[in-house]
């Protein structure tokens, strides 16, 4: 059973946070989604299926936050951990060859929308949406930024490319830029985003190729996480609202390492992490950047999308489709029926040739 509760114990719509409950057969799985600060999602597992979250808003929305989430009662949690979406970075390559970066985009100082417009409870889906607090270059006048949240009762796939499987124990977010003008001919955009974790706790980046590449033909899979939780994500992004394979933008991720600057303000990751967050904790940040060499992944359309998935556990893994299975019969099957045909004819052919002979006594 999933719900989603939009600022719960507050009726202020200035400030976001949308938390989705997903109560299983003899734990809880809490997804605490906020754009106070960088926009983040907390993730915390409990052993208990009437864990719930609490918030302290008064404290929440103060300077000094520490202390102001938790989930009652303390003792049902198992693990926690959170996602934090810092800054996008813009560039492009000058005639020298030389990466040129614009001034980057800080997400913790943007301005965003009521979460409420978009949230459906019955889609479970939610959108968060904002733009630059100051925008010198105007290059959001007819633009806006966007983390789109889908929240899963059960396992199964999602339609559009780049077709994620996900499972209960997952939710999807969305990462969208519509409009904004690129502030160079050839622009490149680059999504940081920092994990937290539990000191102790190996945070890990591989990639592997999906055995199945019915959804999207060549495309590797990456992910990013540990034995406890994952984020994962197909290496493509893509430039329509309505995706097709021709609109896929290259998408590279640029390593994962030890963090050792400070994360920057995100309220609900100090509020449930406190001041711990550093060094109880240990941050691991990753850059996912978009565009070939030549920048017009972007250009041509103004629009990029790309989707993830995180959760609890080990990712979801690909089998072989009854599309898949069905081809490979027919590959496979079709030679052997022949042979077995093909046997079968010579066999009868030479009982029938010397069957016309009489036998000598």
């Amino acid at each position: 059973q999933v719900s989603m509760q939009y600022n719960p114990g507050w009726n202020d719509s200035s400030v976001n946070l949308l938390h989705v409950r997903a109560v299983g057969p003899a734990d809880t799985l809490h997804y605490v989604w906020s754009s106070i600060g960088a926009p983040a999602v907390l993730l915390v597992a409990t052993a208990s299926r009437s864990s719930t979250l609490r918030v302290n808003w008064t404290q929440l929305l103060s300077p000094a936050p520490a202390g102001a989430i938790w989930i009652d009662p303390p003792s049902s949690v198992v693990y926690s951990t959170a996602v934090v979406f810092t800054k996008v970075f813009e560039y492009s390559e000058a005639k020298t060859l030389e990466e040129l970066f614009y001034p980057t985009y800080d997400l913790s100082d943007f301005a965003w929308d009521s979460v409420n417009r978009t949230l459906n409870h019955t889609a479970l889906t939610a959108e968060f949406t904002g733009i630059p607090a100051t925008d010198p270059s105007g290059s959001f006048s007819n633009g806006s930024l966007a983390f789109r949240v889908t929240a899963y009762e059960a396992s199964g796939r999602d339609g559009p490319l780049p077709s994620l499987l996900h499972t209960a124990n997952s939710s999807k977010v969305e990462f969208v830029l519509a409009g904004v003008v690129p502030r160079g001919n050839s622009s490149r955009f680059v999504l940081e985003l920092a994990m937290v974790e539990e000191t102790g706790v190996v945070q890990k980046l591989r990639s592997t190729r999906s055995i199945d590449d019915e959804y999207t033909p060549t495309i590797f899979e990456v992910s990013a996480g540990s034995t406890l939780s994952f984020l994962q994500w197909k290496a493509t992004a893509y430039g329509s609202q309505t995706p097709r394979r021709e609109d896929s933008i290259q998408c590279r991720p640029r390593g994962l390492q030890a963090a050792n600057w400070t994360l920057p303000v995100s309220g609900i990751v100090h509020a449930y992490f406190g001041e711990g967050v550093g060094s109880t904790y240990t941050i691991s940040a990753i850059n996912i950047s978009f565009g070939g060499e030549d920048g017009k992944g972007y250009q041509e359309k103004r629009y990029l999308s790309w989707s993830a998935l995180l959760g609890f556990g080990q990712p979801p893994e690909d089998t072989f489709s009854p599309l898949v299975i069905s081809i490979m019969a027919v590959a496979l099957g079709t030679p052997v029926v022949m042979l077995l045909v093909g046997s079968c004819v010579v066999l009868f052919a030479q009982r029938k040739r010397y069957s016309e002979y009489e036998p000598i006594n």
